[in-house]
């Protein structure tokens, strides 16, 4: 299956961001601003601290660094969050903002609160290229990859909201993340592990990889790449036993088959009954909830140390699919927990506000391409 590239590039301000940059590429850029190579490295340092454990919006609280050189980083620098354009609030305490970056373009990001803990749920692309049949963000088409510093900036988005500034070091209300918002993290793997490596280092966000959790539909060639380089917890977007059904409602199969994929499962680096990778099931209606789908289920993964994350389907305007019935769930999950994997049913938050699992979607469009002479392009989409 061809699936089209997206563009690279994130929208550029005016006044060049120092979030999302890596410690060496924020030295880098103070060397070009006229600072020596050891004094570069030690304001990187304090920058770094500000920015990422205290939360810095602008360099005005930076009471380390002095007043000149202060005023001289605000002149040049920005710390500018996304603009957000909405946000909305559940009945369940779940929140959802709506963000919009330099170029307009859109992505959401949402909070799931628990009782003592909360994971903040982030995109890693504008639209998505996948076309899952279930999911809402799939009918939206590919605009754009976010860059590192869209990525991290969501979660600074979502610490400025709660206040929980500076860096907890004890319990946090965000204290897990789980790249499952719009988009398909490895399609974007370069900007989510450089976001993702900025928000685990234990000077600045300092969120473990233990608590963080990437969401893939089976990038077969990159998941192991994942594993080596950033070791987080992997969540495998399986939905479904043979390759009819999945080729039908995840078409990514049809270039990655469950076996190739099964086999990427069984090689991830660091998978283990303490780390156990987790596959995501969405219940759909008479389509892969039947006694027989479960107990190919417990075949198929037999000897991966796993959980199964049974996903009551999440409806959204013009759906195609039904969410199973309760008695269909809880017979699906008693199969697979006799067989000895556990099963939780993931209860749905925020769908009164479309936050839930497989329901986001922006309004955002990819741009027209142009040719030569500025006329739009002929495989340009139509309306945007």
């Amino acid at each position: 299956m061809a699936l089209e590239r997206p563009p690279e590039n994130e929208a550029s301000p005016s006044r060049r961001s120092l979030i999302g940059l890596t410690r060496d590429e924020l030295a880098a850029e103070l060397i070009g601003f006229g600072e020596r190579p050891q004094a570069a490295r030690m304001r990187a340092r304090q920058l770094w601290h500000w920015i990422y454990h205290h939360g810095a919006k602008t360099f005005e609280p930076m009471s380390s660094i002095a007043r000149p050189m202060r005023d001289a980083l605000a002149a040049a620098y920005s710390l500018d969050r996304p603009v957000i354009a909405r946000e909305q609030r559940s009945i369940d305490g779940t929140r959802k903002w709506l963000l919009r970056f330099d170029d307009g373009q859109e992505a959401e990001t949402v909070y799931i609160p628990e009782e003592d803990r909360g994971a903040v749920c982030i995109s890693s692309q504008v639209g998505c290229a996948l076309t899952c049949k279930f999911c809402h963000t799939g009918t939206q088409r590919l605009v754009r990859n976010l860059g590192a510093r869209e990525i991290v900036s969501q979660f600074l988005v979502a610490r400025d909201s709660y206040g929980e500034w500076p860096s907890p070091s004890g319990e946090r209300l965000l204290s897990n993340i789980v790249m499952m918002g719009m988009g398909e993290p490895l399609f974007n793997f370069d900007n989510v592990a450089k976001a993702l490596t900025i928000i685990m280092d234990s000077e600045g966000i300092s969120i473990s990889r233990r608590r963080i959790t990437l969401s893939t539909a089976g990038v077969v060639p990159l998941m192991e790449r994942c594993g080596e380089e950033l070791n987080v917890n992997l969540a495998v977007s399986l939905h479904a036993v043979t390759d009819e059904l999945r080729d039908e409602i995840v078409p990514i199969n049809r270039k990655y088959p469950i076996a190739q994929l099964i086999e990427a499962c069984r090689r991830y680096p660091g998978a283990s009954n303490a780390r156990r990778i987790t596959f995501e099931y969405v219940m759909l209606k008479g389509v892969n909830d039947s006694p027989a789908d479960a107990k190919a289920l417990v075949k198929l993964i037999a000897g991966i140390p796993a959980k199964i994350n049974l996903i009551p389907f999440n409806p959204w305007p013009g759906a195609p699919y039904e969410c199973s019935t309760d008695e269909a769930i809880a017979r699906f999950a008693g199969i697979v927990n006799r067989a000895g994997y556990s099963s939780p049913v993931r209860t749905p938050r925020g769908r009164d506000i479309l936050a839930a699992c497989g329901q986001l979607k922006s309004a955002s469009q990819r741009a027209p391409r142009r040719n030569s002479v500025g006329e739009r392009a002929a495989d340009a989409p139509a309306g945007t």
